[in-house]
C-alpha cells in the first residue's frame, strides 16, 4: 500500500468517531485503539475505504469509536462477515476485531476455516483470557485453575493457544503484541496492514476488573526482559537485561534456555519467519511463561495467493470462456414447474 500524494493528508484524530468510548478506565482496549488510528493515516487510504467487523464483547465496540465504515455483527461470526464483504468488494481493506471468547470460543469454527483460506483481513485478537462484558466468565484461553464466576474452584479445561491454531491452520502471517508496548504494538499493526493475505495479531489485554495483572510478566518494564524473547527475522533468540541468554534446542528437539557464557551464538535457534514449514514457528507459539520466556513479534509471515483474488481470477476466468450470467435465465432452466 503506498501513500498516494494526492489524498489529503490524515492524521490520527481523522479516524476518531463522535461516539463516546465506553470501556473501563485503565482498559487495555484503549491502547489498541490509539495504535490503530495511529497507523491508518500512514497508509495513504481513503477512511471511507476501511471497514471495521467485529463481533460480541468489549473488544467488539471497535467499529463504534471509528470514522470508517463498520458491521457489529453477533457473536463469533466476524470472520464469515468479513469475508463475504472481502469478496464482494475486494478493493476494500478490511479489520476484523475480535476477542478470546468471541473468537474461539462461539466464534471457534469461523476462525479456523477463515485462516486456512488466507482471506486478505486484518484480524486483532484482544486476548485477556477472560469474558469481560459478561462479567468474568473464564474463557478459552483461561490458564488452568483460573478462579471466576463460572470456575469457583477453578477451571480444569485445557487452555488454547490462539497463536498455534493460526499457524496450525497456516495463516500466513501471525504475530503478538501486548497492549501497553506502543512501539511494538504499532510495529506489528503496520507490518499486518501491509501484508496481503491473512494477518492475525493476536495482542494481550488487561481487563482491570476482572484478570487484572494477567500480563504483567510481558507489559512491566522490569519483568518483560527476563520473560519475553522479541523476534527478529535471521537474529538468534536472545533476551534478558543483559542478553546474556538464549534459546537452543535438545537432543529431543526441545527449546532450552542457556546462558552464553556457555554457548555460543551459533548454537541458538536462528528466527525465520519466511519459512513455508510451518514448524519452527509451532514451536515458538509453544513456548509459554513462566516455563519458558515467551516470544513477542512476527512469528511467521510467507506468501500465498489470497482467497479473495483467487475468487475473483475464478469469476473472471469463467465470465471470459462463457460470458456474464443470467439469474433468471438460472432460475428458469431445467425442470420448473408452477404452484397454483
Amino acid at each position: 500500500m503506498s501513500t498516494d500524494v494526492s489524498l489529503p493528508v490524515l492524521t490520527a484524530k481523522d479516524f476518531a468517531s463522535d461516539q463516546e468510548i465506553r470501556w473501563c478506565p485503565r482498559c487495555g482496549d484503549y491502547s489498541i485503539l490509539a495504535q490503530v488510528k495511529k497507523v491508518l493515516p500512514t497508509l495513504g487510504i481513503p477512511k471511507e475505504n476501511f471497514v471495521f467487523v467485529s463481533g460480541i464483547g468489549c473488544s467488539s465496540r471497535f467499529p463504534y469509536y471509528m470514522n470508517t465504515y463498520g458491521f457489529h455483527g453477533i457473536h463469533g461470526r466476524a470472520p464469515a462477515i468479513a469475508t463475504g464483504l472481502k469478496i464482494a468488494r475486494p478493493e476494500l481493506p478490511v479489520w476484523v476485531i475480535t476477542g478470546d471468547g468471541d473468537g474461539f470460543s462461539i466464534g471457534g469454527n469461523h476462525m479456523l476455516h477463515v485462516l486456512r483460506r488466507n482471506v486478505d483481513l486484518k484480524i486483532i485478537l484482544f486476548n485477556n483470557q477472560i469474558y469481560g462484558l459478561t462479567k468474568g466468565q473464564y474463557s478459552p484461553t483461561s490458564p488452568v485453575g483460573k478462579k471466576t464466576k463460572s470456575t469457583p474452584y477453578g477451571s480444569v479445561d485445557n487452555p488454547l493457544s490462539p497463536l498455534s491454531v493460526a499457524i496450525g491452520c497456516e495463516a500466513t502471517f501471525v504475530a503478538r503484541s501486548v497492549d501497553v508496548d506502543i512501539q511494538h504494538l504499532t510495529m506489528v499493526l503496520e507490518r499486518a496492514a501491509h501484508h496481503k493475505g491473512i494477518a492475525f495479531v493476536e495482542v494481550y489485554q488487561d481487563c482491570n476488573v476482572f484478570n487484572n495483572a494477567a500480563f504483567d510478566f510481558a507489559s512491566k518494564k522490569d519483568q518483560k526482559v527476563e520473560n519475553c524473547i522479541y523476534l527478529e527475522h535471521g537474529k538468534p533468540l536472545i533476551f534478558g537485561a543483559n542478553r546474556d541468554k538464549g534459546i537452543r534446542l535438545t537432543g529431543d528437539g526441545l527449546p532450552q534456555v542457556v546462558s552464553l557464557n556457555e554457548v555460543k551464538e551459533d548454537d541458538l535457534i536462528f528466527h525465520d519467519e519466511k519459512a513455508d514449514d510451518p514448524s519452527l514457528a509451532f514451536l515458538l507459539a509453544r513456548m509459554r511463561y513462566p516455563h519458558l520466556p515467551e516470544p513477542m513479534g512476527v512469528f511467521r509471515s510467507v506468501e500465498r495467493p489470497a482467497y479473495d483474488a483467487e475468487v475473483m481470477r475464478q469469476v473472471n476466468d469463467i465470465n471470459a470462456k462463457y460470458g456474464p450470467g443470467d439469474v433468471n435465465k438460472l432460475f428458469n432452466s431445467g425442470d420448473t414447474w408452477e404452484v397454483k
